[in-house]
């Protein structure tokens, strides 16, 4: 066990994880905090490694993706599996800041999210809503001798809430300024949008996402591929191909962008079976494949630009957009962002050219939200989620 406690004042280290939708690797970050709890933490990045996932576990983690495959033992068997991943990639995190576990106070995991129902599905006259993610805390608390928070989503969810976006409260944290309105834009496989209101109080921010991000991409670059690509890399196939305007307005009148906030999505919707539409849709119009991956990588540009028309400009008109996640990356849906934001005055900037990291943002986040369900504190922006009220999110193994 390590020798720090969660809870001591001064310098703290600790360890966040983080795996998304595009199943790209386990994001590991090593983060140092100062300050209490109750005050603006100050936080410094030590040390980042992205461990790309085993193929056999790549492979699982997609299979299970479909609630049909997704038996209860083979879930059972890759949450234990995750865990053991999960905990490797702290161990080598911590090995390249240059620490021992013993010097790490707290590990905060948010795990795979295989399955994600905010919805309300109600039976007997209960509301179940309900969220699944994977990679077990104990197995990883056992591992590293470190404490770990992990499956922080469903205590939102218990109290109304989406389990949806939870990095906002960390975003809240540490970018908030007192003269500037910030949007802040991850564009994982779906994307989501942060609102920091100039001078915000905590109850102000809220967050939603926004559709997907680099999930169709991702997804029809690895069909067209058979598997030998997993992404547009560079943007080179969109550089190259052309917008197909009567597919991009057909997509743009998926009913997700016009529901109202909060709300959050996931491959639930924009997975598999919507691959299979684009991909039939293309076969019947004989669009290339350059042309499909340009028009799928504009409507992601185009989503963001819509959720800031539909539901932030005429209440907090933005100063600037932060990008971060791997579409950051992307410099075709860099472009397409910058000419939809360019209109509306909003400057469009990444994480890196704030001085921060967008690998390991959402990394950083679950080491914070983790010191906090350890002080008991909480660390949900109703909000944000829809949630009835503030709660302590997160299970603890020692």
């Amino acid at each position: 066990m390590n020798g720090r406690s969660a809870t001591d004042v001064g310098t703290r280290y600790a360890v966040g994880l983080m795996s998304g939708t595009s199943v790209d690797g386990i994001d590991a970050a090593v983060v140092e905090i100062r300050g209490e709890p109750d005050q603006k933490p100050q936080v410094r990045l030590v040390a980042f490694e992205n461990v790309p996932y085993p193929a056999p576990a790549r492979k699982e983690i997609f299979a299970l993706f479909d609630p049909q495959q997704a038996t209860i033992d083979r879930v059972g068997r890759l949450n234990v599996w995750l865990g053991e991943l999960f905990a490797e990639a702290a161990l080598a995190v911590i090995r390249r800041a240059g620490l021992t576990p013993n010097e790490i106070a707290w590990i905060g995991s948010h795990g795979q999210t295989i399955h994600h129902a905010p919805e309300s599905h109600v039976r007997e006259g209960i509301d179940l809503r309900y969220t699944v993610q994977i990679g077990e805390g104990a197995v990883i608390a056992a591992r590293t001798g470190i404490p770990c928070v992990s499956d922080f989503r469903v205590a939102d969810m218990a109290v109304g809430g989406q389990g949806a976006p939870l990095v906002p409260f960390t975003e809240y944290l540490l970018y908030r300024e007192e003269h500037r309105t910030l949007l802040l834009q991850n564009i994982g496989g779906i994307g989501n949008m942060t609102v920091l209101p100039a001078g915000c109080r905590e109850e102000q921010v809220y967050a939603f996402d926004t559709g997907p991000g680099n999930m169709l991409i991702d997804g029809i670059v690895s069909r067209l591929t058979l598997g030998r690509q997993t992404m547009d890399a560079g943007g080179d196939m969109a550089k190259r191909g052309r917008i197909h305007d009567g597919l991009l307005r057909e997509l743009q009148r998926e009913p997700y962008y016009s529901r109202p906030i909060p709300k959050s999505t996931g491959r639930e919707l924009f997975g598999a079976p919507y691959i299979d539409r684009l991909l039939d849709y293309r076969e019947r119009h004989g669009l290339s494949a350059k042309d499909l991956v340009a028009t799928v990588t504009r409507l992601t540009a185009w989503t963001i630009g819509e959720a800031y028309r539909r539901f932030v400009r005429d209440r907090y008109p933005a100063d600037a957009l932060i990008v971060g996640g791997g579409g950051s990356y992307n410099p075709a849906l860099m472009d397409f962002l910058n000419a939809e934001m360019a209109p509306m005055n909003v400057a469009v900037r990444t994480q890196e050219e704030m001085g921060w990291s967008s690998d390991a943002k959402e990394a950083v986040a679950f080491a914070l939200l983790a010191g906090y369900t350890l002080a008991r504190r909480t660390n949900n922006l109703p909000g944000v989620t829809g949630a009835e009220r503030p709660v302590v999110m997160g299970k603890i193994s020692y």
